[in-house]
């Protein structure tokens, strides 16, 4: 739920099996913010996300930590904002990937519509062809004086 994921809490609830309710209560009692030193944590610009991130590239864990400590972040951050800035120039992809998406959707709920439309006429028919067999039965009436 918090950064540097921002995952919805449904698709939390989803993936670990623990209640909606009980994460809406966690996020509210807890103020669905992380703290550093008593401040937020994502107080930074994007200049200085971009910087922390060049600053970092080259470390290791240990060394890591202790920047994130000094620089007032989490180390989770500085992965999530290296993850992104290694998609910056994927952005667009993505958004044409949205719209075809969205076309699809589009497409599966018309063929969807349809497909509840023709398995509404094909009961239709069968309950028709019933009363009719079962109308032959009463009257006595062949079917081949029907057809004629």
């Amino acid at each position: 739920m918090l950064s540097p994921n921002n995952r919805s809490i449904p698709e939390l609830a989803k993936e670990t099996g623990i209640p909606k309710e009980t994460l809406y209560t966690w996020r509210a009692k807890n103020g669905g913010t992380q703290t550093v030193n008593g401040q937020k944590a994502e107080v930074f610009t994007g200049s200085q996300k971009f910087q922390m991130v060049l600053e970092s590239a080259t470390m290791n864990e240990h060394d890591l930590a202790e920047f994130c400590r000094s620089s007032g972040c989490f180390s989770e951050q500085i992965l999530a904002w290296q993850e992104f800035c290694a998609m910056a120039n994927d952005i667009r992809p993505r958004r044409a990937e949205q719209a075809e998406r969205r076309e699809l959707r589009k497409q599966n709920n018309l063929l969807q519509s349809e497909l509840r439309r023709k398995e509404k006429a094909l009961a239709e028919m069968a309950a028709i062809l019933v009363f009719q067999k079962k109308v032959r039965a009463i009257w006595g009436e062949r079917e081949d004086e029907s057809s004629k």
